[in-house]
C-alpha cells in the first residue's frame, strides 16, 4: 500500500509539472503579454489628373504614400475635360487635379468640390519635333508652313485652349493633320515619327529627354495655363483627400513640380 501511495503521489507531481508548462512540454503563454503589433490599416485615395502631371504626380503619390504608411494613391491621368466628364457622371474619386481653370470651374459649379480649388502650378506650351527637329521648325510660324504636319490638342483640352489663344495673339492660323485628347497623345505622335512638330507642354518636353527636341516660342507667354486641385465632396476619406491636396500644394509636392518645369502659381 504505501508503495502504491509513493507511486500515486509521483504520477501526481508528474501531471502537476506538466500542466504548468502548458502541454507538450512547451511553456503556456504569459497571459499579460501584449499582442503583436497591428500595421496600419490601408486605406486607398483615387486621384484624376491631367495627363501632363503623369510624371510629377507619379512621384508625388510616391512620397505621400512614403509620409502616410498604409495609404496606397492610385492615379487616373487623362485630358482634364475628360476627367471633369468622368467625375460629373459620378465616377469615383477623391481628389481632381486640372490643367486649366476651365474644367475644374466645371466641377465646382456642379458643388462636387469639398471646398475652394488651390492654385499650385502654372505651366506653358513649347513645340516638341523629332530629335534633331528635322524639319527645322524654328518659329510658331513655321508651323503654319505648308507641307509640316503638326499635331495638337483639341480644343476642349487644355494643351488646345492654348494653342487657340497662341494662334489669336500672333495671328497664325494652324493646320493640323490631328488633334488629340491629351497632351501624352500629341507627344506620342511626335515620338513615333507621325508628325513634324507637336504643340505640348514645357514640362513634357523636358521630361520626353532625348525622344524630342524642344524649340521654344515667345508666343507661349500668351497662353500661361493655371493647374487647381481640389479634394472631392464625395470623397471616400475626407481627412486623406484634404491631406493629400495640402501635400500638392506645399513645399514637397512643389519641389517636385519645380524640377519638372512647372511654374509658380
Amino acid at each position: 500500500m504505501r508503495g502504491r501511495t509513493r507511486l500515486a503521489t509521483g504520477l501526481a507531481v508528474v501531471v502537476t509539472l506538466l500542466t504548468a508548462c502548458g502541454g507538450g512540454g512547451q511553456p503556456a503563454a504569459d497571459a499579460t503579454s501584449s499582442p503583436p503589433a497591428s500595421s496600419p490599416a490601408e486605406r486607398t485615395l483615387t486621384v484624376f489628373a491631367a495627363a501632363s502631371l503623369q510624371k510629377t504626380f507619379t512621384t508625388i503619390g510616391t512620397e505621400f504614400e512614403a509620409a502616410h504608411p498604409g495609404v496606397d494613391v492610385r492615379f487616373s491621368f487623362a485630358g482634364s475635360s475628360d476627367l471633369a466628364a468622368q467625375i460629373g457622371q459620378g465616377a469615383p474619386a477623391d481628389v481632381f487635379a486640372s490643367a486649366d481653370e476651365k474644367n475644374m470651374a466645371k466641377v465646382t459649379a456642379q458643388s462636387l468640390t469639398a471646398g475652394d480649388p488651390v492654385d499650385f502650378a502654372t505651366n506653358v506650351l513649347e513645340i516638341a519635333t523629332p530629335p534633331g527637329n528635322p524639319a527645322g521648325i524654328g518659329s510658331f510660324a513655321d508651323l503654319a508652313k505648308p507641307g509640316v504636319k503638326v499635331v495638337v490638342c483639341a480644343a476642349q483640352v487644355p494643351c488646345g485652349a492654348a494653342t487657340e489663344t497662341v494662334e489669336k495673339a500672333s495671328g497664325v492660323t494652324l493646320a493640323p493633320v490631328s488633334e488629340e485628347n491629351s497632351v501624352t497623345d500629341v507627344l506620342g505622335k511626335v515620338t513615333a515619327g507621325e508628325a513634324d512638330a507637336g504643340l505640348v507642354y514645357v514640362t513634357d518636353v523636358r521630361g520626353a529627354g532625348n525622344a524630342v527636341t524642344g524649340v521654344p516660342f515667345p508666343e507661349s507667354s500668351r497662353a500661361v495655363n493655371t493647374y487647381p486641385v481640389a479634394a472631392l465632396k464625395d470623397a471616400s476619406d475626407a481627412s486623406l483627400a484634404s491631406e493629400f491636396v495640402t501635400f500638392v500644394a506645399g513645399e514637397q509636392g512643389r519641389k517636385v513640380l519645380q524640377d519638372a518645369g512647372f511654374g509658380a502659381p
